[in-house]
């Protein structure tokens, strides 16, 4: 087997994604490479795939995380009862992301993961700062302005983090490190409504959140940006199996917009994933405002965010490992699609029954009802919101599966996420702007039942057709300055087996 020192080091470098049998290699010399024991639990090189997801989970677990944690709430943490502050900012802010995040692929392959990282984290401290201003200042444009700068910054951030999720592990593994992805991602999420609802515990009344609790959230965004810059750049990572990541070399702003377009004329099957991009972020408007918001008061909200993401945590455990099972990926990608189909008629069925309760109307009225976790019938719709953040889970997961399972080429997975990314916030634009308008509560709810059972069947296409058991690496290598007659010979003259089914990204 070929030593990992003399292997060669340029990005755009082909290797074994996997083999049937364990390989030693022999890695480079400096820390970055050195794996640490303690008893029986072996720490892997730092600049191994399961080393930098777990950076990178922290990143988000920080940043993201702490924002699901804020807008679980509803109304960002505000008291007012239309949320119109939280409903501008984010509508701001997914038009934004929509924009930036379709071409956010070509910014990380150009600038690199840590900087879009770094960058992409700064946006989440100074959308809390935002909120925590309007605490005391009521100043709408600030809030508003927060959510447009973290538009920009969120689509650059979220594009690097899906190509690192999808492009490090090999074939046989991104189910489980998405797992690990969304576990640890959510635990962000779920500290922080565990800290809401600490604050809260003995106040059955309704009220805005603390001061404390933003400057809280602040202070932990801009570590999580911080931390960013300690991971190393994608060129330097080596998988178990002495194999490297496949990137683009020595990328120009002018190859990254040309790959974009190649992505789309390409692969044009990516399309027919696009209605499930936009329905990805579109229940969460309701879910958030029209569910959580109006219908339960201050510490039962940040019972149900609890929950909520614990749920998720949950959902992302078992969808994960089930996407990983030693069977043909053909026979999963289309199980986890009846899955999903069943989900969303199960759980959304549940969610039917208990909007029929509730109107828009209602809840504009002084003193309506409110739920608080002593109440009666409260066991019900705390269920069904820990059966949304379950399902949500899992539809993520599935997405990032599907889209890893296309290709393992790490600079058109950075496209993919980034299309994922835009056209999700496309989606969540227009349905913070129709709450904004005050639509309905049924009418919304329909919108998200119909958009994800629509997606689903429209997506049906890349399961049967597109989805394979292994890629051919003529379709990994399509970006990269060599041809499979040459990369192969160039491995056979160094004296490595190769079997063409065996060589992916």
């Amino acid at each position: 087997m070929e030593d990992a020192r003399s292997g060669p080091t340029a990005a755009n470098e082909h290797q074994l994604a996997y083999l049937d049998e364990p390989v030693e290699i022999n890695l480079p010399p400096g820390w970055k490479y050195r794996s640490w024991k303690f008893g029986p639990i072996t720490v892997p090189w730092y600049a191994s795939p399961e080393s930098q997801l777990i950076l990178v989970s922290f990143v988000c677990f920080l940043c993201p995380g702490m924002f699901n944690a804020v807008n679980g709430m509803g109304g960002g943490g505000q008291l007012d009862k239309d949320a119109y502050a939280s409903n501008a900012a984010n509508s701001a802010l997914y038009a934004t992301f929509a924009v930036v995040g379709f071409f956010a692929g070509s910014v990380v392959n150009a600038l690199g993961i840590k900087a879009s990282l770094a960058f992409g984290g700064l946006g989440y401290c100074v959308y809390v700062s935002a909120y925590l201003c309007f605490n005391h200042t009521r100043n709408f444009g600030y809030v508003v302005f927060s959510g447009m700068l973290l538009g920009c910054c969120a689509g650059i951030l979220w594009s690097a983090q899906g190509a690192i999720m999808m492009s490090y592990p090999s074939e046989k593994s991104k189910g489980r490190y998405i797992s690990w992805f969304w576990i640890i991602f959510n635990l962000g999420a779920v500290i922080g409504s565990v800290v809401q609802l600490g604050l809260n515990i003995h106040t059955s009344g309704n009220k805005a959140v603390s001061d404390a609790t933003y400057i809280g959230f602040i202070v932990l965004t801009f570590l999580g940006a911080c931390l960013a810059w300690t991971l190393v750049d994608a060129k330097h990572v080596i998988r178990g199996d002495g194999s490297r990541i496949i990137v683009m070399k020595n990328p120009t702003w002018k190859t990254e917009i040309i790959g974009l377009w190649e992505t789309l004329r390409n692969d044009p099957y990516i399309i027919f994933l696009f209605p499930m991009f936009f329905a990805s972020n579109w229940f969460y408007t309701y879910q958030f405002q029209d569910v959580n918001l109006v219908q339960f008061n201050l510490r039962t909200r940040a019972l149900n965010n609890t929950l909520y993401w614990l749920a998720q945590m949950f959902g992302a455990l078992v969808f994960g490992f089930a996407l990983d099972l030693p069977t043909r990926r053909t026979i999963r990608a289309r199980i986890a699609w009846c899955v999903m189909l069943a989900l969303t008629f199960g759980v959304w069925g549940g969610g039917y029954v208990f909007q029929r309760k509730y109107t828009r109307k209602d809840t504009d009225i002084e003193g309506h009802f409110v739920y608080d976790w002593k109440s009666d019938g409260y066991i019900g719709p705390m269920f069904l919101y820990i059966f949304y953040g379950f399902y949500d889970a899992a539809w993520q997961t599935c997405v990032y599966w599907f889209m890893g399972a296309i290709t393992n080429n790490s600079r058109k997975l950075a496209n993919f996420a980034g299309f994922y990314k835009g056209i999700q916030s496309a989606g969540a634009a227009i349905i913070w702007r129709l709450d904004g308008l005050k639509i309905p509560y049924m009418n919304l709810f329909a919108s998200c039942w119909i958009l994800l059972a629509g997606s689903l069947v429209v997506a049906l296409p890349v399961m049967l057709l597109k989805i394979k058991d292994t890629v051919p690496i003529e379709e990994d290598l399509q970006f990269v300055d060599e041809t499979v007659e040459e990369f192969l010979g160039r491995r056979a003259d160094r004296g490595t087996p190769h079997q063409e089914k065996q060589w992916v990204g």
